[in-house]
């Protein structure tokens, strides 16, 4: 980790627009390796993936579990990056906030009050996903149990709501947005991967995030996304991911903002 990590948090303001990319899962060293070079070529140093997955079938894949943690570590360390990876139980908390830069809490705990006091105990980043049935200002009360606890580092995440909506895995509200800058002053990023579950959409959304002010982006891309263990539709492949890349940073250089 930084040994500043103000310095960190840093990248999460003014103009700049975080990327955070990476797989769902991670599933295997080679894999992760291989997403971790092209972040590297592609000059950027946040990497996300599953390395505990809670998913909604006992039946689908629950992620690798605490064998994956060094995997990651090394990985992120050996090509110059910061690991974001979920946190699910309270126990954990502790172990993994030695080995991962960024904690996720994903949207299925984000009113896990046992683990969120937990992680206000340390001062890792916090990635804190907003629940697929939450408000916002649920979202907010659930952050105040990590910044009262006394770790200020907290990142929110709009990864989309449950709505009547068919067309898309959930509604990504992207007014959350500027309603969160009004009523916080906590960084805010957007997951359009989650939020449409279809990465022919990931691009607009990523766009529109970027126009209403999002400070960053978390986007998924695999090796080969057909037989990746979980999320195959909302992953992009390497190549994928690079032409995204540039519509993006293009899209940020036409409002005055910068992709890092």
């Amino acid at each position: 980790m930084k040994d500043n990590i103000n310095d960190l948090m840093k990248d999460f303001t003014g103009n700049n627009v975080v990327l955070i990319a990476g797989p769902c899962s991670l599933e295997t060293e080679e894999q992760i390796n291989n997403v971790a070079k092209r972040l590297k070529e592609l000059g950027f140093k946040f990497m996300r993936a599953g390395i505990y997955k809670p998913r909604t079938s006992p039946d689908s894949f629950q992620g690798l579990g605490k064998e994956a943690i060094p995997t990651m570590e090394k990985s992120c360390k050996d090509h110059g990056l910061f690991s974001v990876s979920e946190v699910m139980d309270p126990r954990d908390v502790g172990d993994m906030a030695k080995h991962i830069d960024i904690l996720q809490v994903g949207a299925r705990n984000m009113q896990n009050f046992s683990l969120l006091k937990e992680l206000g105990k340390i001062q890792n980043p916090i990635l804190l996903k907003r629940g697929m049935s939450a408000t916002i200002n649920e979202l907010l009360a659930a952050s105040e149990y990590i910044t009262r606890g006394g770790n200020k580092n907290v990142i929110l995440c709009e990864r989309g709501i449950r709505t009547f909506e068919t067309e898309t895995r959930n509604t990504l509200d992207i007014s959350a947005v500027p309603v969160l800058h009004a009523k916080s002053k906590l960084p805010v990023i957007v997951d359009p991967s989650h939020a449409t579950g279809r990465k022919d959409l990931i691009l607009p959304m990523s766009e529109a995030a970027i126009a209403a002010g999002a400070h960053g982006i978390m986007i998924e891309t695999h090796p080969d996304p057909a037989n990746a263990k979980s999320d195959q539709n909302q992953q992009l492949d390497l190549d994928e991911f690079k032409t995204f890349i540039e519509y993006v940073k293009g899209f940020c250089a036409r409002i005055g903002k910068k992709l890092i």
